[in-house]
């Protein structure tokens, strides 16, 4: 099975979990307004929704992670467990790589937080790396959502898929807007 052995490289946040639904509903709370006042479509600044420099996304973020859950309490991408289960039985090594300790003092939160989330969802993995380098992890595959990211491993040779929103509708094929997609195309770089 050409399967078999394949590191697969996951991010969590945009690929996985549901970052941009719940990172809504407490910036809605946050900011005291409705949360249709916060459009859907959003850029990676999240400045669609008032954000105007780093130093507010990361209060905004602190608060989030902090106070609210964030990391525990994000929804499931629809079929992100079942394909990654999938993906799992036949043979592939679930590596899931995210950057959630950007924020200085409150990592041990960020990271019990990841494991509660992924243990309570049942998403399959062996490892589980916080890095921003996601380069050095040494996957075969990666799925990421983040524009940076997707051109930065793409720019070191290595086979990226980029998974859709409306953070990187700019961002070139392979991208999958689907964990099914995401599946499929799995399936073809290793027997290609």
């Amino acid at each position: 099975m050409p399967l078999n052995g394949l590191i697969l490289g996951v991010d969590l946040d945009g690929v996985c979990a549901d970052f941009y639904t719940r990172m809504r509903e407490i910036a809605a709370e946050w900011f005291e307004c409705d949360i249709d006042d916060l459009p859907l479509d959003v850029s990676y600044s999240l400045e669609e929704w008032g954000i105007n420099s780093p130093e507010e996304y990361e209060s905004l973020h602190r608060f989030a992670v902090t106070r609210r859950d964030l990391f525990r309490t994000s929804p499931m991408i629809p079929g992100a467990r079942r394909y990654l289960r999938q993906l799992s039985d036949e043979g592939v090594r679930i590596r899931i790589i995210t950057h959630r300790l950007f924020i200085h003092f409150f990592h041990h939160t960020a990271v019990s937080q990841t494991i509660d989330w992924l243990d309570h969802h049942g998403v399959p993995y062996w490892d589980l790396c916080f890095m921003k380098d996601k380069e050095q992890v040494g996957a075969d595959v990666y799925i990421d959502d983040s524009p940076d990211n997707v051109a930065r491993l793409r720019a070191q040779g290595l086979f990226t898929i980029c998974f859709g929103n409306s953070t990187n509708r700019h961002v070139a094929a392979p991208r999958a807007d689907s964990w099914s997609e995401v599946y499929d195309l799995v399936h073809q770089h290793a027997e290609a």
